[in-house]
C-alpha cells in the first residue's frame, strides 16, 4: 500500500500555492488566494481528467471525507464509468426533481379560481366596459366556483363542467352558453401557460355538443312555447307615432334620452355616455368613438332635424348629454327601461326600438338595405361587399333618418317653442 502523503494537521497548516498528493489519486489544491479544495485525478480510455471533490472544510469536507469520495470515484473508474459524467447526470436528476416538485406545487396552487383571476387581469385591458368584467366574475362565481373553483385547473374534467351546466342549460340557456364559453377560455389560458397538459373539457364542438342541444335551438323552442319573439321585443312600427305622443308628455332626462334613442336608432350605451363634444350641430353629425361601439369601430350618426332640435333644447348640465343624478355622471343603466315600464310597455325593450326602425325602413320605404345597416352600425357579413364598401353612406343617411323622424313624429303637434333657449329637464 502506498504511503499516506497527507495528514489532517498537515492539511490544516499548508498555505503555499500548489497541489499536494495523497493516496488513491487524491490531491489537496491550494490556489493563489489561499483557497483549499480537493481534486481527484484519474485516467479513463487513455484520457487524464481532474475531478473536483469540493472545498476543504474542517468539519464538512475533511481529509477523511475527501478520501471516501476519491475511493467512490475510483470504483466508478474501475467499472469503466467516468465519475465526472456520472456526477453531472446526478446533478441534473436532482435539478429535475426540484423543478418537478416546484411545478407540482405551483400546479396544485393554480386553482380554477386563481386562474380566472389571472385571466381577467390579463384580458381586462381589451375590455373597455367595466360591466363586462363584472359579468365574467359574477357568472363564474355563481355557477363555476361552487363546483370546481378550488380545484387545480389541471384536474378539471368534463364531468365537473357538466355539474356546472346541467342545472341551467335548459332553463337559463343564454347564461349557460356564456358560462361554458368563459370556462373554455380560462382553461385554454391555463393550457397555454402550461398549468394544464390535457385537453380542454369545456370545448363545444366534438365534446359538449354530444351532451347538450344547441343553445339557439333550446332558446327558439322556449320562445315558441312562451309565445315570445326570439330577439329583443320591439314595438310594432305601426304603434310608434302614438307611442311618441305619450313619450313627449313625460318630463325628465330618461324620456328625452329614449326619444333621442328612437330618433337615432342607437344602442342604449351609446346614448347614456354621449358627450356634448361628440356632436357637430352645423354638420348634423354625432361622432361616437370606437371604445363605445360594440364593434370597436368609430361610428358617425346622421342626425335628423328632429334630433338636432331635441339636442338644442337640452340644458348642458355637465359633459354628458343625458346626465345622472350625481355630479359629473351619466344617466343610469335602467333609466330608459323604467320609462317603458311607467308607460305600461313592459314587454318592449329599449334595444328593440332599433328593430322597430329596421322593420319600418324595410317594410314601408325604398331605402336600400345597406343604408339601414350602416345607420344601425351593423358590420357587413358578406366579404365581397366589405371589399367594395369604403364609405359609410352618411350623406344618404340624412334623408333616411329625416324620413324616419317624420314618421315617428307624425302624430305630434309641431312645437311652438323656439330652439335657441334650452329647456330644463322638468320634474326629474
Amino acid at each position: 500500500m502506498a504511503a499516506i502523503k497527507l495528514t489532517a494537521l498537515k492539511v490544516a497548516n499548508l498555505t503555499d500555492t500548489g497541489r499536494y498528493a495523497d493516496e488513491a489519486g487524491l490531491y489537496l489544491n491550494i490556489s493563489k488566494d489561499g483557497t483549499k479544495s480537493w481534486l481527484y485525478r484519474y485516467q479513463l480510455n487513455g484520457k487524464r481528467r481532474w475531478m473536483g471533490l469540493g472545498s476543504y472544510h474542517t468539519k464538512s469536507n475533511t481529509l477523511a471525507m475527501a478520501r471516501v469520495k476519491a475511493v467512490e470515484a475510483k470504483t466508478l473508474v474501475n467499472r469503466g464509468v467516468d465519475p465526472i459524467d456520472q456526477q453531472s447526470t446526478e446533478n441534473e436528476n436532482k435539478k429535475a426533481a426540484v423543478r418537478k416538485f416546484n411545478k407540482d406545487k405551483k400546479l396544485k396552487s393554480m386553482t380554477f379560481q386563481v386562474c380566472t383571476e389571472n385571466y381577467i387581469d390579463v384580458m381586462k385591458a381589451q375590455w373597455s366596459n367595466e360591466k363586462h368584467i363584472q359579468q365574467w366574475t359574477n357568472s363564474l362565481t355563481t355557477y363555476a366556483f361552487p363546483i370546481f373553483g378550488d380545484m387545480p385547473v389541471k384536474d378539471i374534467d368534463v364531468e365537473h363542467v357538466r355539474l356546472c351546466l346541467d342545472p341551467i342549460w335548459n332553463t337559463k340557456t343564454e347564461t349557460a352558453s356564456r358560462v361554458r364559453q368563459r370556462i373554455e377560455s380560462i382553461i385554454s389560458y391555463a393550457i397555454a401557460n402550461k398549468f394544464r397538459e390535457t385537453s380542454n373539457p369545456a370545448i363545444w364542438k366534438g365534446l359538449l355538443d354530444q351532451f347538450y342541444p344547441k343553445p339557439e335551438k333550446v332558446k327558439q323552442k322556449r320562445y315558441e312555447q312562451e309565445g315570445k319573439e326570439k330577439h329583443h321585443n320591439a314595438l310594432p312600427y305601426q304603434e310608434m307615432p302614438g307611442f311618441m305622443v305619450e313619450l313627449k308628455k313625460m318630463d325628465g332626462v330618461a324620456p328625452k334620452a329614449l326619444r333621442f334613442t328612437i330618433l337615432t336608432a342607437s344602442r342604449s350605451g351609446e346614448i347614456r355616455f354621449a358627450k356634448w363634444g361628440e356632436f357637430d350641430m352645423n354638420r348634423k353629425e354625432w361622432n361616437i368613438p370606437k371604445n363605445r361601439m360594440k364593434a370597436r369601430k368609430a361610428h358617425r350618426v346622421a342626425l335628423s332635424d328632429a334630433a338636432i332640435t331635441l339636442l338644442k333644447l337640452l340644458p348642458q348640465v355637465n359633459d354628458y348629454v343625458f346626465p345622472g343624478w350625481k355630479r359629473d355622471t351619466s344617466m343610469s343603466d335602467g333609466a330608459m327601461s323604467a320609462v317603458l315600464k311607467r308607460m305600461d310597455k313592459k314587454s318592449v325593450t329599449v334595444h328593440g326600438m332599433r328593430s322597430t326602425f329596421r322593420d319600418y325602413i324595410g317594410e314601408e320605404t325604398r331605402f336600400p338595405y345597406r343604408l339601414a345597416e350602416y345607420a344601425l352600425a351593423h358590420q357587413l357579413t358578406d366579404d365581397a361587399e366589405k371589399a367594395y364598401a369604403r364609405g359609410d353612406m352618411l350623406k344618404k343617411r340624412f334623408t333616411m333618418m329625416n324620413a324616419w323622424a317624420d314618421y315617428v313624429d307624425s302624430q305630434l303637434i309641431p312645437p311652438k317653442i323656439k330652439v335657441d333657449k334650452p329647456l330644463s329637464y322638468g320634474n326629474e
